[in-house]
């Protein structure tokens, strides 16, 4: 198969898989997949997920990436407290949370990091579209929830202050009525008492 037909039917397609080539082609030689990447016209993000080297790539493009490549997951914690305009600090790599293993993988477009959640807990996303780029993002309640969960050590006035949490953005954006009904979902009274801490926090800054 010559590259251009290759390109021809893949090209709805921003993220390019072993799978997706497989239905287009099943007898598809995956030597021509180290030959385009030896030419420069793809590149690889991790094993069995390529991106043609003329896409554009902007933020919703990798938090696209970042769905598709481990999959399934959505963007949490730290992500998504920049997202939402909780903390003042740029991120470093993106951030999700997966009922897969932990995991991280390091790209030359950046670093996508996995925190696993057990599947029970996955709920709580939105999917989002920019320019036709779909993408899961936790809702701003969920982001809380999971980085507290997933931070134990994180239970005191001292360690809220470190995060330098926007206590006004919190407060207008968050729903406290979803807040506590994913709260009881999670079960873990350790949790329930580390998030009242946090919310005193937060009522008092």
């Amino acid at each position: 198969m010559r590259f251009l037909d290759f390109k021809a039917k893949l090209k709805d397609f921003d993220i390019v898989s072993l799978a997706d080539i497989r239905k287009i082609e099943p007898r598809f030689d995956l030597r021509r997949i180290n030959e385009w990447m030896a030419k420069g016209y793809l590149k690889k993000i991790r094993r069995g997920y390529y991106i043609f080297s003329d896409t554009s790539l902007n933020e919703h493009a990798l938090f696209l990436i970042a769905n598709t490549i481990y999959h399934p997951s959505y963007i949490s914690l730290e992500m998504a407290f920049s997202l939402y305009g909780l903390i003042p600090e740029a991120v470093y790599g993106i951030t999700l949370v997966t009922p897969l293993k932990t995991n991280q993988f390091k790209t030359e477009f950046g670093v996508f990091s996995y925190k696993h959640l057990r599947p029970g807990l996955m709920f709580g996303y939105e999917l989002r579209e920019q320019n036709k780029r779909r993408y899961l993002v936790a809702e701003i309640e969920k982001a809380l929830l999971d980085f507290l969960y997933l931070n134990p050590h994180i239970k005191d006035v001292r360690d809220f202050e470190g995060l330098r949490f926007n206590a006004a953005e919190f407060k207008a954006k968050a729903d406290m009525g979803r807040l506590n009904k994913y709260l009881n979902a999670f079960g873990v009274r350790a949790l329930t008492a580390r998030v009242n801490s946090f919310l005193a926090y937060i009522n008092h800054a």
